[in-house]
């Protein structure tokens, strides 16, 4: 009997990692994607791009809109941090943090993981190469993962839900180097915070920053495109 697993999918390089190795683990995917009031819709258009060549058994994209409370660079006009330092991507919390989403998200994931039968839910947060997200961290997986579990039919009756952060362990270059390894195709995904109109990514977000350090680290160059050509340092 074929496995389901819901994986929430941004259009991003952790998420798209995390489809391909739920694939490889022999999952039927449905992938969940989200229109939440970001900055630019460019995003999902990768998350489908990434979705179709996967091959994917259904891509639900779900429109909510977190403008409604904004405090966050991605859902307000509040300008996107460029050119930090690693050490200041690396204190405190930034101001591209969106109150709640990895909740919000998990909670539609959890959902239609229910109405679908699936046990298993698979998304791309990481405690190493990441921007001090507090909702990216293991122990917040385990709390949400054991609410689950008391809050469902399927996990009261006694099926179990079992939330996969495979990647939460990495840095960005071994996630690359995995993802690599598994097929996945990098010029499809979308990291940045602020790119233009044409999809281009800025170079100096906190996430271009970790993304191009990611890609040097692993020894593999960076397929996507940039408003002018950045190499990492």
């Amino acid at each position: 009997m074929t496995k389901t697993a819901v994986v929430l999918l941004s259009g991003g390089l952790d998420s798209a990692t995390v489809l391909a190795i739920a694939r490889s683990e022999g999952f039927e995917i449905i992938a969940l994607s989200f229109r939440y009031g970001q900055r630019h819709d460019a995003e999902v258009v990768a998350a489908q791009s990434i979705a179709k060549r996967a091959g994917v058994a259904r891509h639900v994209i779900v429109d909510i809109d977190l403008r409604a409370f904004g405090a966050s660079a991605l859902t307000s006009d509040i300008a996107v941090p460029k050119g930090r330092s690693a050490a200041e991507i690396s204190h405190g919390i930034p101001i591209t943090y969106v109150p709640a989403r990895n909740t919000i998200f998990l909670s539609y994931a959890l959902a239609l993981a229910e109405v679908s039968n699936s046990s298993d839910i698979f998304l791309g947060v990481n405690a190493l190469d990441y921007s001090g997200y507090p909702d990216c961290r293991p122990e917040y997986v385990q709390a949400f993962e054991r609410m689950a579990n008391l809050a469902t039919k399927a996990g009261v009756e006694g099926r179990r839900l079992t939330i996969h952060a495979p990647l939460m362990q990495q840095t960005k270059g071994e996630i690359i180097v995995r993802g690599v390894k598994l097929g996945v195709d990098y010029a499809r995904t979308l990291s940045c915070y602020d790119p233009d109109a044409s999809g281009a990514a800025c170079g100096d977000c906190d996430a271009c920053q970790l993304r191009l350090k990611g890609f040097a680290e692993a020894g593999v160059p960076d397929p996507v495109r940039y408003r002018e050509r950045v190499v990492a340092t």
